[in-house]
């Protein structure tokens, strides 16, 4: 009843032409919000990242400016590390972490569909490894039944990889899973985007703006800590592992992306089926992506064991490790079924791989990568922000 009347009241205001007040701020949007007001008075930090700048220029903090600057946040903790402010005293400055819980609650509140935004609390390690076992384990019942039983599992089959699986089947089992989380993933950074382009300025992008923000992306810009020298792990040591490990697994898996639009092109303009032998180009970009892809997933999944509590959401653990472990599984996958090429162990390779990367697929719009997403349009709309007049007169940034 009390919403009922709530709603009532704006529309009476909207209609008379008065301003309907913002909501209160609660739970992690509000925490963000305190923190961000010491931090404005400190500015101590003010240099680290793009976090700060784009601070000085509020002197407060509504919702949609509180999911711009939480997913500016790179989560290298040099603040932490630097804040005179950070806990136990008694104001209890931690803005990674802060941030960390606000980035989790933006994936879920701009997932599409918007039923779904719960599955970001649910994706974990056992679920994410559950599907991918689950997908493949269909994949090896279909081969047997449409084979010569279980011997179909350990035979080498004519024609390679479409000897097992038709070439169109492929496509229609992966097409639609690709296709739904490249739209739900769109949809979901479309509406983050309305919601903090008027709290950045409103300015349209711009050339400079867009190839600024693209070169923080590519070189992970914001990993260094705001001193080149990296990020802090477990202790306060310095290091750029991080950075390292998300470049790997950054590139390795856009490689491994090239390589299969490169085959699909070899497939439909050239007619050349797979599979195919070096030195071709498919072969070189999925070999080099799926080494750098595993290095880098590895690298990552060891530093996530190690890097301190206080450095970081908690509650978002699992949903990290459950799809670092399915990059992992799609990249040792991969690699495997290149070595079991003309062996009896070919039909088995693949459909673990098959369903790894369709695991992966399934649960992009509503896991960790959503992360990557989200911070580059942060990025563009920060990159824009800065090149307007300083809203408080404070000069440019």
């Amino acid at each position: 009843m009390q919403a009922l009347e709530a709603l009532t009241r704006d529309a009476r205001a909207l209609a008379n032409g008065d301003v309907v007040p913002a909501p209160p701020l609660t739970g992690a949007e509000a925490e963000v919000a305190r923190q961000l007001q010491i931090c404005n008075a400190c500015r101590y930090c003010e240099g680290f990242c793009a976090v700060f700048p784009a601070m000085t220029r509020r002197l407060e903090f509504p919702k949609a400016d509180i999911h711009f600057i939480a997913n500016l946040c790179h989560n290298c903790g040099a603040c932490l590390h630097a804040c005179q402010y950070a806990p136990p005293h008694e104001f209890a400055v931690n803005i990674p972490q802060a941030m960390a819980q606000v980035r989790g609650q933006t994936y879920a509140d701009y997932a599409w569909p918007p039923a779904l935004g719960a599955l970001y609390q649910r994706n974990g390690l056992t679920l994410s490894l559950a599907l991918a076992a689950g997908l493949a384990l269909f994949l090896v019942l279909a081969v047997a039944l449409h084979g010569q039983g279980l011997a179909a599992l350990w035979s080498t089959p004519q024609g390679g990889f479409y000897g097992i699986f038709p070439h169109n089947l492929l496509v229609g089992l992966f097409a639609p899973v690709f296709l739904f989380a490249t739209l739900a993933l769109a949809l979901g950074v479309r509406r983050f985007w309305r919601d903090v382009t008027p709290a950045t300025s409103g300015a349209p992008l711009s050339a400079p703006a867009t190839a600024e923000a693209t070169d923080a992306v590519l070189r992970l810009k914001y990993l260094d800590g705001g001193h080149g020298e990296g990020c802090h792990n477990e202790d306060d040591a310095y290091t750029l592992s991080r950075r390292r490990f998300h470049h790997l697994t950054f590139y390795g898996f856009m490689l491994c992306f090239a390589a299969t639009s490169v085959a699909t092109l070899y497939h439909y303009l050239l007619g050349q089926a797979a599979p195919y032998d070096l030195p071709s180009l498919p072969k070189l970009l999925g070999g080099v992506g799926g080494i750098s892809l595993a290095l880098g997933t590895a690298g990552l999944w060891w530093l996530n064991l190690r890097r301190h509590p206080a450095q970081g959401d908690a509650a978002q653990k699992p949903m990290d490790r459950g799809f670092i472990a399915l990059l992992f599984l799609t990249a040792t996958s991969g690699l495997l079924l290149w070595a079991a090429r003309g062996t009896p162990a070919l039909a088995l390779m693949l459909c673990l791989h098959l369903g790894a990367v369709m695991a992966l697929f399934a649960t992009l719009p509503y896991g960790k990568f959503a992360h990557g997403i989200f911070r580059t349009a942060a990025l563009l709309r920060h990159a824009v922000e800065k090149r307007q007049p300083h809203p408080i007169g404070l000069g440019a940034d």
